[in-house]
């Protein structure tokens, strides 16, 4: 899913994909393995105006790792907007902290997992879907 993406955006994302940060590579190494349970993430993947660090079509999952500058106040409402334009979509956003994922990757990795059984998993009788 690209989304009418600014063939800009393509070169951008590619030249993203050569320089990740720590915390990008740490979750790349873990996301990379899901692929023999079919779930495939691409890094750094242009939908519409954005580029998401990691996106799973077939989930329509967004992984974002924040850094520092996502603290600034600005840059929240920002994300925010963002994350409700995605998911006009039909796509989840789910944001994790650089230290998060260096520190405690364990736990990042879990919260993904049970990220991807909500998503998976059927609705509960007369919950909706």
């Amino acid at each position: 899913m690209f989304v009418g993406a600014d063939p800009k955006l393509f070169v951008y994302a590619r030249e993203m994909r050569k320089n990740p940060t720590e915390a990008e590579m740490k979750l790349w190494e873990y996301l990379r393995l899901m692929r023999t349970d079919g779930i495939i993430f691409r890094r750094q993947h242009p939908i519409d105006i954005f580029i998401a660090d990691f996106y799973c079509h077939k989930l329509k999952l967004i992984i974002e790792v924040d850094g520092d500058i996502h603290n600034d106040t600005q840059i929240q409402e920002y994300d925010d907007g963002r994350s409700g334009e995605l998911e006009r979509y039909g796509i989840k956003v789910i944001r994790f902290k650089n230290e998060e994922i260096i520190e405690n990757i364990n736990s990042v990795i879990n919260s993904i997992n049970k990220t991807i059984r909500e998503i998976t998993s059927p609705s509960p009788p007369g919950r909706g879907g």
